[in-house]
């Protein structure tokens, strides 16, 4: 069996592509573009296994795509490429617009093509899996958690082109029969994601001794989710998830961004006494908030649990403790990927006073 995977050289892709390779008989079909977050060394791990195939096409590209997909005759595609962060989103939507709404109407044509022409068992088993952001959901107030039927509102560029596609891949299900499955899920962390989201970032600027940048006063709050964890619910969903369902995905540990990174300077004042920089959070400096910042985001995931059986195995200590440790012995791996493109400034300033 094979399955294609794209955005698989990302971060929460390469999850994916890892545990489908080390845990499975499956053959993965990697289909990415290599933009800045796309790094081949997160597949390092699996990269000469010969059931892992890699294929550099942008899902923008009708005929190149429509190559991969007769090459290989996937049993499913699972779509992970991604413009994923908000604040560039605001610098630049043009590239969120291209990458996340037509690149997603390109990839839902070209299987679409494919599957039309599948019979049988062939037929019956293909899915598109779409993977998608809490985000689409827009900001919750105190209270309240997200679910499945919860009403759009996306509040950035970076959500409304996933929104966006979120409704093509509805569309292309009630109209036309493809078997879809979509995935919205809380904030990821973990091993292998580029430093500019706000754990890995953090961890960088406090082992160098350089400002920790919060927004406003921090009180943000956003629902954590493990990336193994969530690797794991994505396969279940594609394994076992009910076409034209969707399924939200939630580590059920909601922390404020002052706390997550409290929390991670404690981890590292432990890990890495002989820091010259300790205490770790005496660098924490609050810097102009991020315009239109949704103050909470919160998964209700109880429909992947009831139905599919699915529940993380993590918990935010846990996992925060894992990741740190993973940056602190992959320090290379972080210089590999900080090649001159990114260089931890400050973005998504777009439109301030």
């Amino acid at each position: 069996m094979a399955i294609i995977v794209t955005g698989g050289a990302g971060f929460i892709g390469s999850a994916v592509v890892r545990q489908y390779i080390q845990e499975t008989a499956t053959t993965v079909v990697n289909l990415d573009k290599l933009t800045y977050a796309g790094n081949l060394d997160s597949l390092a791990p699996v990269s000469h296994d010969p059931r892992y195939e890699f294929e550099q096409v942008d899902v923008c590209d009708a005929d190149a795509v429509r190559a991969v997909i007769e090459r290989y005759r996937p049993q499913a595609i699972m779509h992970l490429a991604a413009e994923s962060h908000v604040d560039r989103s605001i610098d630049g939507p043009d590239a969120f617009i291209r990458t996340n709404t037509l690149g997603t109407y390109t990839l839902l044509q070209e299987a679409r093509r494919y599957w039309g022409r599948l019979n049988g068992e062939a037929r019956d088993a293909f899915r598109f899996h779409h993977i998608s952001t809490d985000e689409v959901y827009g900001s919750l107030g105190t209270e309240g958690l997200f679910s499945e039927a919860t009403r759009y509102q996306p509040n950035s560029p970076y959500s409304a082109s996933k929104a966006a596609s979120d409704h093509l891949v509805r569309a292309w299900h009630h109209t036309y029969g493809l078997p879809v499955v979509t995935t919205n899920c809380s904030n990821n962390y973990g091993p292998y994601q580029f430093p500019e989201k706000l754990i890995p970032l953090v961890t960088v600027n406090a082992l160098e001794g350089t400002p920790l940048p919060i927004y406003g006063t921090g009180q943000n709050v956003r629902d954590w989710l493990y990336v193994e964890d969530h690797a794991r619910a994505l396969r279940q969903v594609l394994r076992e998830g009910r076409p034209g369902e969707t399924y939200n995905i939630g580590g059920n540990e909601e922390r404020t961004n002052l706390e997550v990174v409290k929390a991670l300077c404690a981890i590292l004042d432990e890990l890495v006494p002989e820091s010259p920089h300790r205490p770790h959070a005496s660098l924490i400096t609050f810097v102009a908030d991020r315009p239109g910042h949704d103050a909470r985001y919160a998964i209700d995931a109880r429909k992947i649990r009831r139905e599919l059986g699915w529940q993380p195995v993590e918990s935010f200590e846990s996992g925060l403790r894992k990741t740190v440790r993973w940056y602190l012995d992959n320090t290379d791996w972080c210089r590999r990927v900080q090649d001159g493109t990114y260089r931890r400034d400050r973005l998504g300033l777009e439109g301030q006073a």
